[in-house]
């Protein structure tokens, strides 16, 4: 399964690192779109307002859509199913690869919108360090949530509008921790309730990909 795994997360990345598609398309909508956040709190409230955090995670939850419906259309290439199915890889194997591929493609982008909500949100750069681990394990929850919910969608039609109304129920409890989390570390709170909720998320998604991911992918 973990061999699986690597196989299919260094087949994403290097597509993505080919395409280039992150770099020159995703992460610049999620630096514009920040930058439009602050322009929208203004420049009296930008360093003085509580919406930070939750203006960052808004602006990474868009960016995980377009990386989720990204990811699956890497699988919806014709041939790319046959081929899985005739290799015979493990479906927990490829869902760990995927989600893997997905999360490193979060936290990378999540760091360079982590660097933008300080430049242009002015969020405190010694909280947003504090929040950081907690940010990372968001991530690959939203990634681990992401690659079921592409699966789940991708063999419909209108999978790309389809998935915001499926994934955003699963995503909101997610981003309401991370963004506590986010706020607490800010404001030099306790962080350790949310981390409870963020890991537990982590760990069922997991446990669910591993279990049903080959099942997602037949239907």
């Amino acid at each position: 399964m973990i061999r699986t795994a690597l196989l299919v997360a260094g087949k994403d990345l290097r597509i993505e690192l080919r395409s280039r598609v992150l770099l020159w398309q995703v992460v610049p909508f999620g630096v514009m779109a920040l930058l439009l956040s602050g322009l929208a709190l203004g420049p009296a409230n930008a360093g003085h307002s509580s919406a930070g955090p939750g203006l960052f995670y808004l602006v990474v939850l868009l960016v995980a859509l377009l990386m989720i419906n990204r990811s699956q259309a890497v699988e919806s290439t014709p041939g790319t199913r046959s081929s899985v199915a005739t290799l015979g890889l493990d479906p927990a194997g490829v869902f760990l690869g995927k989600a893997l591929a997905l999360a490193t493609e979060l936290w990378l982008t999540g760091l360079v919108l982590l660097a933008g909500a300080v430049l242009f949100l002015h969020t405190a750069l010694h909280g947003a360090l504090v929040a950081l681990p907690s940010i990372v394990v968001t991530l690959a929850a939203l990634a681990a949530a992401g690659t079921l919910y592409g699966a789940l969608t991708a063999g419909g039609g209108g999978a790309a509008t389809l998935l915001p109304v499926l994934a955003l129920p699963a995503f909101a409890p997610l981003l309401i921790a991370g963004e506590r989390s986010f706020s607490a570390a800010l404001g030099g709170g306790a962080l350790w309730e949310w981390w409870v909720i963020i890991a537990v998320a982590l760990a069922a998604y997991l446990a669910i990909g591993i279990l049903l991911y080959g099942v997602l992918e037949e239907s």
